[in-house]
């Protein structure tokens, strides 16, 4: 059952922010065992392509994978500032801390998706990690770049339906919600010309489905 959130208006970073919290089926945590299972965790943790980070309720970050820090950095416009969590984690952090009060005892996750200032689109999802008995004040916080995403989904149709070079660079641009004003002005074409181009990786869809 998703719970929504109510929006926070000071948030001056945030152009759009939508919370959804929902409980989390309750199965018993395995703890590590050993060294060696932490540094296949590790290792786990660093292919994923998505953004990793395990932070402490407090703020503080104990580990991120590479596309973590990547988009920490994006995030964080002050390079001198001490804290490398940047506030849009935080603030969606803050809300599953807050969470605990209302729902004492459930497994909760709060998943957000945000559009910042520097047209970056992100979704958010932070759910408490127990990795022992003792140690409940972790949360494992998931960072999906939106566009990227939408990226290689598009790269995967190019190659799934047989796009040309055009249709492909259309399709990119589609599948990140541009209007096909906003296509053939960054590609310097038509608007009949972007209709056509659309007409064609549809109709290679369609092939697709029926053959």
């Amino acid at each position: 059952m998703l719970h929504r959130l109510p929006k926070i208006n000071n948030f001056a970073s945030t152009q759009r922010r939508n919370f959804k919290l929902k409980k989390i089926s309750s199965q018993p945590s395995q703890p590590l065992q050993s060294a060696s299972q932490f540094d296949l965790l590790q290792v786990v943790i660093e292919s994923f392509v998505d953004g990793i980070l395990v932070v402490t309720t407090e703020g503080d970050l104990v580990h991120t994978n590479e596309f973590a820090r990547h988009i920490c950095n994006k995030l964080i416009s002050n390079v001198e500032s001490k804290n490398p969590l940047p506030k849009e984690i935080w603030r969606v952090c803050k809300s599953l801390i807050e969470s605990r009060e209302l729902f004492p005892g459930e497994k909760i996750s709060i998943e957000s998706e945000i559009e910042t200032d520097r047209n970056m689109k992100l979704r958010i999802r932070a759910r408490w990690l127990n990795l022992s008995a003792n140690d409940s004040n972790l949360l494992l916080v998931i960072v999906e770049d939106c566009n990227q995403s939408s990226e290689s989904m598009a790269i995967t149709d190019a190659y799934k339906y047989g796009l040309t070079d055009r249709e492909t660079e259309v399709w990119l641009l589609r599948r990140a919600n541009f209007s096909y004003k906003e296509i053939a002005e960054q590609l310097y074409i038509t608007i009949n010309t972007v209709k056509k181009h659309l007409k064609n990786i549809y109709a290679k869809q369609q092939e697709m489905v029926w053959s």
